[in-house]
């Protein structure tokens, strides 16, 4: 996959991981940040461009705060969706 392609991807994780843990639906966030870590380690190794790279880095930072953060409440939700917002508007600059 491309760089673009795995930022859209985390991106759509992201949103669904927000989704359900604005609904309360906790039983796959689990599994989701998982696969959304796998994506993130390919997208570590995949070519991008420079311009993206400080999106990379606070997004990195924030992404291991959310997965160790074990209460998935409306703020956990709230900061999930807001980097699948800024991932999809940044996946151009990839």
């Amino acid at each position: 996959m491309t760089a673009q392609e795995l930022i859209l991807n985390i991106a759509v994780n992201l949103g669904r991981l927000s989704r359900w843990a604005s609904e309360g639906k906790t039983s796959r966030i689990d599994q989701f940040l998982a696969e959304t870590q796998e994506y993130l380690t390919e997208l570590e190794k995949a070519s991008k461009n420079e311009q993206f790279m400080h999106t990379l880095d606070s997004f990195r930072n924030n992404f291991k705060k959310l997965k160790d953060n074990p209460k998935r409440d409306e703020l956990w939700a709230e900061d999930a969706l807001t980097w699948a917002n800024i991932l999809t508007h940044r996946a151009k600059l990839a």
